[in-house]
């Protein structure tokens, strides 16, 4: 990102969604008045608003837009100035009924509500290119727009689709990945399996429903495609709006979030100045701190050096979840707050006044139904003066000497149908490993199997890559052969890009540094479960998954105390070149995880950032002065924790310890010792 391209905004940045055209006129004055009250300094503006901005094709009314823009401008407050093409008018889809996408089965999606277009529809990228220029040739020098928010959520509801148009653009795809050579992609499809060589690229199709189940690697590529295809359309209005303003830097919202993962935001980080995302709490997760802690180190790692934004939460409750649950009381702070913590330089919300019609109309704001009288909009004027009291942590970041292997397209591939067992979910898996660390205070990057730099950590940690090329296998085996302490978690390995099996025993490209060879997984049962012995805690179990396994120059750390593997190998530990490599071959307990985990951690060298009693998330951000020590109290208890420095919240000099209250927060700026981050 150039420095040209930055979000010139004081502070951290605070507001959310505002959609002045669902209201009268008249309303728009109190909002600016109670935005100044809650401190609120950036709004995005228009994202769902094409049918109004061209009310036909090619006539344009920006009269409405012009004066939300001179009133935020009057008022103080910036504009995230939103292309709207995530929603388009029904006048588009009369015009265009080609556009409307297609699902797996065949059948055509209607208009009438959000993102229901075909990614690869002409029609719609024109359509879309020319609202964009449009916009851009406006208001790129309108003093209140400070960025520009590209779309909304791509792949949300679109991730793909299956007509003719996709079909034609999937196979432009495939031939520029395949160098336009169909016996390499029948090579890498492993085509000559059921009869499904093709000799003609009009052969190809996308993956529609089929009786059987489809062939892994068209599957797969076909997930690389629409993630690409939905990419290009980003690039594609980025560049429109960077001709018309090379000032301003631009976002589009991504969802890192536990539920979606129709995108590979590897591929999408480089291609966007600033980075946000879109994060929202699942109302059956009993530890969401998790959820949030996890998503924003994963955004931070993505940004790498550059800022991020929190674009999305709530207040409160959503309105798409079967059982919709309000946050309780202090739970939405902390909740903004750990985004901070895991370093978002801006915290907005879905949305700024709560819509009394149409499908959201039940999703909290920040102004409520209810209005000023009730205890969301105390929280967000409480808020609002939280984070100018953290002005001074923007631009911060966190040193880490963890890093925890996330990949799209593993994740994508050990999902895929006819797997040894369906009950194997990434997002899980990675989950179970991360969450030892946030509860020991350990901080955590999240890096590519391929990353160039992973001899800046201690400890690479490898939960879940079922799927893994040669140079990430290679990178990963360097990293302990140099002296690095590596953990691999089961069916790791198995696959190369291609999906094609690594022959000669599991796990695959991992079985030299990790010492051990295995023969035959043995997945259990959902209710099913092993004992494990050996230097474990006991009445150790593991669940979901074992395997049989031989030690090839491995020690066994722990072996199966019961059923069909008595005895053999469940947790190994091997000396490798100048480094040590752990396999976990199994699925242990939470708390035998935990325990193996810290044992790794310890021999690494690896130490939790601050000792805190359980309940307390502790995280430090780095800034170029000074240190600033997260410290958020979830079990409600309140904590007494050693602290030097001044806490940033209340502005009182901390002198030994400093109290966090039961359910909150307290931000200590720490001066820093020369040894620390080491």
């Amino acid at each position: 990102m150039s420095t040209e391209r930055r979000l010139h905004l004081p502070g951290i940045a605070y507001g959310g969604d505002y959609n002045p055209e669902q209201w009268p006129e008249e309303v728009w004055a109190e909002d600016m008045r109670l935005m100044r009250e809650a401190g609120v300094t950036m709004v995005s503006v228009g994202i769902f608003s094409w049918a109004l901005l061209e009310p036909a094709d090619g006539v344009h009314d920006f009269s409405r837009t012009d004066r939300v823009l001179d009133l935020l401008h009057h008022n103080g407050i910036a504009a995230d100035l939103a292309t709207p093409t995530a929603a388009p008018p029904a006048w588009f889809f009369k015009a265009h009924p080609e556009a409307l996408p297609v699902d797996q089965d065949g059948r055509t999606l209607s208009y009438g509500s959000r993102q229901t277009f075909c990614p690869s529809s002409p029609a719609y990228r024109k359509a879309s290119l020319r609202i964009a220029k449009a916009l851009a040739e406006r208001y790129a020098d309108h003093p209140a727009v400070a960025m520009w928010h590209v779309h909304n959520e791509y792949g949300c509801h679109n991730p793909a689709c299956y007509c003719d148009t996709s079909a034609g653009s999937f196979r432009g795809w495939l031939r520029t990945k395949y160098g336009d050579d169909l016996d390499a992609l029948n090579h890498a499809w492993g085509t000559a399996f059921w009869s499904q060589w093709y000799y003609s690229w009009d052969e190809i199709l996308p993956p529609r429903a089929t009786a059987a189940p489809a062939n892994p690697t068209h599957l797969l590529d076909w997930r690389r495609f629409c993630s690409d295809e939905l990419l290009s359309l980003c690039t594609a209005e980025t560049e429109v709006l960077r001709r018309a303003a090379p000032h301003l830097p631009a976002t589009t919202n991504f969802m890192v979030l536990r539920t979606f993962d129709a995108l590979d935001y590897w591929r999408w980080a480089p291609e966007v100045d600033i980075l946000s995302n879109d994060h929202y709490l699942m109302s059956d997760d009993p530890e969401p701190e998790i959820d949030i802690a996890l998503n924003g180190d994963l955004m931070r790692s993505l940004a790498g050096r550059r800022p991020w934004l929190l674009m999305e939460h709530s207040t409160g409750a959503v309105n798409w979840q079967p059982v919709n649950r309000a946050k309780n009381p202090g739970e939405m702070r902390r909740n903004a707050l750990a985004h901070v913590a895991h370093g978002a330089d801006g915290i907005l919300f879905f949305q700024w006044r709560a819509a009394k019609a149409g499908a959201e109309q039940w999703h909290s704001a920040m102004l409520p139904h209810a209005g000023t009288d009730s205890r969301v909009w105390q929280d967000v004027v409480r808020l609002g003066a939280d984070l100018r009291a953290l002005a001074e942590v923007r631009d911060s970041t966190q040193t880490s000497r963890v890093a925890i292997v996330w990949d799209w397209d593993a994740r994508w591939a050990l999902e895929l149908p006819s797997q040894p067992s369906g009950e194997l979910r990434f997002q899980d898996l990675v989950r179970d490993w991360y969450t030892p660390l946030w509860r020991a205070g350990i901080g955590v990057d999240f890096v590519r199997p391929d990353e160039p730099g992973l001899d800046r950590y201690r400890l690479v940690l490898v939960p879940s890559l079922y799927l893994v090329d040669d140079t990430g296998a290679a990178r990963l085996a360097a990293f302990v052969e140099r002296g690095g302490t590596l953990a691999v978690g089961f069916h790791s390995g198995a696959v190369d890009e291609n999906c094609h099996v690594r022959l000669g025993g599991y796990p695959g490209a991992f079985r030299e540094i990790l010492g051990v060879r295995g023969d035959e997984p043995f997945p259990l049962l959902p209710g099913h479960w092993a004992g494990l012995v050996g230097q474990v805690p006991q009445g150790a179990t593991a669940d979901l998954w074992t395997e049989h396994l031989r030690l090839a120059g491995a020690e066994a750390v722990a072996t199966y105390a019961d059923g069909p593997l008595t005895g053999v190998p469940a947790i190994t530990r091997h000396t490798y070149r100048s480094g040590t490599a752990w396999y976990v071959a199994t699925h242990p307990d939470p708390a035998t995880l935990a325990a193996v985990l810290g044992h790794i951690c310890q021999e690494a060298g690896v130490r939790p950032e601050h000792e805190v009693p359980d309940g307390v998330e502790v995280v430090r951000r780095r800034g170029t002065d000074a240190d600033y020590l997260f410290l958020i109290d979830h079990a409600g208890h309140g904590a007494r924790i050693p602290a030097e420095g001044v806490e940033l919240l209340t502005g009182t000099p901390v002198v030994g310890s400093v109290t966090v209250p039961e359910g909150g927060v307290a931000v200590v700026r720490e001066p820093r010792p020369a040894h620390r981050g080491e």
